[in-house]
């Protein structure tokens, strides 16, 4: 009876965010003889290789013939059933860069070849995989910048959750356009949020002194800035050095989103640190040291268009209702709505639950009435939390409210459910709340002042 509840709530959701779905079908038409070097090659080099290799998400590499070869019935299998390649989102519904979806027709190649034992075809006409540069989804970083000593994860089972420092010294002042967070234990990385803290050339301060990695001080920062040497020195007010929020984020399958030349960035002095404010570990059972870094990418000009980032639901700028409690034995959706006081450009959304999550749904309603869909997620998998980043600006104008509706699935039947028998879940205070077995509700969007033309800007693939 407990599941009935919400179920009706639950469909009306799908129904209306449906509504004006077109789907078209494509024909498909496959050759009789479909080989890797004509085929297959440039599917799997174009849409798997840039993580099934060394370093990055894939556990195994994709990078010749014979790799494919080996891996064929799992390559068949995860692509019939459109496991892979991760792309949450659905098409369906609004669209993104660089969205990872393989075509019915490719689909079907895959499928072929490998049921005709996977011929290789003209080996000298085959493309060439690939080259990547180990250690960067993105390519060669202009400056990295490496813990002052690994992290030591404790083997006890429980979730941790640390402060953690990257100090760095240049000659001059840079502007940088993004940072890349790379993960040592991405198995059990769970999220990173990290500031930058720039420093005054004309006070004291000896920010490589102190501890350079503490458990998460909750509110109490002014104690923890002390203890990892961040503050001044010459006991003057501010204590605190100036602080850029969120230049650093990562979550399961995250990779930073990369704009403009004229779009977002920021300024790096001579004097300063990367301090994650909050680096969240699963459980594990066996001791482990992490040793993660940080890719940094410059720019060339100034930041022109500054970006801002705001967050709803869960320690957000809008509540949640009902509140976020998930009893046992239920099917429940949740509801966030906020009215934008401006006219702003969003460039990328990223939703965020844990492991009860089913279906997420954000859209807004203009003032004129019109429905601008943001983003649909029918099967919300934790491992695959994308920063989604639009091909064009989307304009909302002042009065436009964002609606966003969660679904939540505490049964048994849901197998990614941490407890069996099922058990109430709810969102925690503080970092109760960022435990991969309690729940969050957020909806985080990254955005600019609207400027006439923004919705014509192509942003970068």
């Amino acid at each position: 009876m407990h599941i009935v509840k919400n179920i009706f709530l639950f469909l009306v959701i799908i129904l209306f965010i449906s509504c004006g779905d077109n789907k078209t079908t494509t024909k498909i038409s496959i050759p009789d003889n479909v080989t890797w070097s004509e085929h297959i090659a440039p599917i799997i080099f174009k849409n798997c290789t840039p993580c099934h290799r060394k370093g990055e998400s894939g556990p195994f590499n994709l990078l010749s013939y014979y790799d494919a070869v080996k891996k064929a019935a799992k390559i068949k299998f995860v692509t019939q059933t459109k496991f892979m390649p991760p792309w949450p989102a659905d098409p369906e519904y609004s669209h993104f860069m660089g969205e990872r979806i393989l075509s019915e027709q490719n689909i079907a190649l895959i499928k072929t070849w490998i049921e005709n034992k996977m011929p290789r075809g003209d080996s000298a006409k085959e493309p060439q995989a690939p080259v990547f540069y180990t250690g960067s989804f993105f390519g060669k970083p202009d400056m990295v910048i490496k813990m002052q000593k690994p992290i030591v994860i404790k083997g006890n089972g429980t979730d941790a959750f640390l402060m953690v420092k990257f100090p760095f010294k240049l000659d001059s002042e840079v502007f940088v356009q993004y940072v890349e967070f790379v993960p040592n234990q991405r198995k059990l990385l769970h999220h990173v949020n990290g500031h930058l803290l720039s420093y005054d050339e004309t006070r004291s301060f000896n920010y490589f002194a102190g501890e350079s990695n503490l458990a998460d001080a909750l509110n109490n920062f002014v104690d923890a800035y002390s203890k990892m040497g961040l503050t001044y020195t010459d006991k003057k007010e501010p204590a605190l050095p100036k602080l850029l929020p969120n230049v650093i984020y990562y979550l399961p399958g995250y990779t930073p989103p990369v704009y403009n030349e004229d779009i977002g960035g920021f300024k790096l002095s001579k004097n300063g640190a990367f301090f994650l404010k909050n680096i969240h570990y699963g459980p594990s059972n066996i001791d482990l040291l992490d040793s993660s870094y940080l890719n940094i990418f410059f720019r060339k000009t100034p930041p022109k268009r500054p970006l801002y980032e705001t967050q709803m639901g869960t320690f957000g700028i809008s509540p949640i209702e009902p509140k976020l409690i998930i009893p046992p034995n239920e099917i429940k959706t949740f509801h966030t709505f906020f009215k934008i006081e401006n006219d702003i450009s969003i460039l990328s959304v990223n939703p965020h639950m844990h492991l009860l999550g089913k279906v997420f749904v954000a859209y807004a309603i203009a003032p004129q009435g019109d429905t601008i869909k943001l983003i649909k997620i029918n099967n919300w998998d934790f491992r695959w939390q994308y920063y989604y980043s639009y091909e064009h600006p989307v304009k909302l104008a002042k009065g436009s409210v964002i609606h966003v509706y969660g679904t939540y699935d505490n049964t048994a039947q849901n197998k990614l459910n941490p407890f069996h028998p099922p058990r109430q879940v709810e969102q925690g205070e503080g970092n109760e709340s960022m435990q991969t077995t309690e729940e969050m509700f957020q909806f985080i969007f990254t955005f600019m002042p609207y400027k006439l033309g923004d919705e014509g800007i192509e942003l970068k693939k």
